[in-house]
């Protein structure tokens, strides 16, 4: 039998990573998209619960949602799939999700949610953006999932993959990785409407702060694929003693 995967994305349901990454996959695994209808870059793990959603199917057989990434898998998850994939996976993003990226990123949400409902997970990025290589990044992409499907880990897995934008990878070149960290991001940029009511663009991200030899930062500088796992536990179990004594200081 053959295995069940979800794949998702933010970019949206006709992007070109999704649309690769599922002709790769279908060729040896039952693959449902649930994907949105335009792009939700940067949507983080919102759900819409303040309005109703509707699912529409494309030609290709795609259901793209008018939500965010979370609000596909959630809809594929609790109210149209009548089975529990063995596997969910987002991407493949255009851009890297590297550092504090992942806490922002739509793709990493999309991941997690179906990570949130028991299954393994893993996020897929292409490095440079307008999707360059993007047919080597769906290859190894592709070696990857293969590959935890068949040697899962021994724990429940949620996984952040970046893949650096060049011609071809070898499974030799994956770098198990950690995090690493940006500068706060770049201000605002200011302008006004042309009504004359100021408005501000989100601005660029942060420079580099630690580039240690295991971040994920290192690991695609040199040209290497970085697979890093993350947790959703954000408990600060050092300073619990501490804020214990806090309270108490009250």
């Amino acid at each position: 039998m053959k295995k069940r995967i979800l794949l998702a994305n933010d970019d949206g349901y006709n992007a070109k990573g999704i649309e690769q990454l599922y002709e790769a996959l279908s060729s040896w695994a039952d693959v449902t998209v649930f994907a949105p209808e335009t792009n939700h870059s940067g949507a983080s793990n919102s759900l819409s619960v303040n309005r109703p959603l509707s699912v529409k199917q494309a030609a290709n057989g795609f259901y793209y949602v008018n939500g965010t990434p979370s609000d596909c898998v959630h809809i594929a998850m609790t109210g149209v799939l009548d089975f529990k994939p063995d596997l969910v996976v987002a991407g493949i993003n255009n851009g890297a999700n590297l550092a504090e990226d992942t806490l922002y990123s739509g793709t990493v949400a999309a991941a997690t949610e179906g990570f949130l409902f028991g299954c393994p997970a893993i996020a897929f990025s292409l490095v440079e953006r307008n999707w360059l290589h993007l047919d080597a990044a769906v290859d190894i992409a592709n070696q990857i999932i293969q590959h935890q499907i068949n040697y899962p880990q021994p724990v429940r897995t949620l996984l952040n993959v970046n893949i650096p934008s060049k011609p071809q990878h070898k499974f030799d070149d994956i770098r198990a990785t950690r995090l690493g960290k940006r500068h706060p991001s770049q201000s605002v940029i200011k302008m006004d409407s042309p009504y004359g009511e100021p408005l501000y663009w989100i601005g660029p991200v942060g420079e580099v702060l630690d580039l240690g030899e295991d971040t994920d930062f290192i690991a695609v500088r040199n040209g290497h694929v970085s697979i890093t796992p993350l947790r959703l536990d954000l408990t600060h179990f050092d300073q619990i003693a501490q804020t214990k004594q806090w309270i108490e200081h009250a």
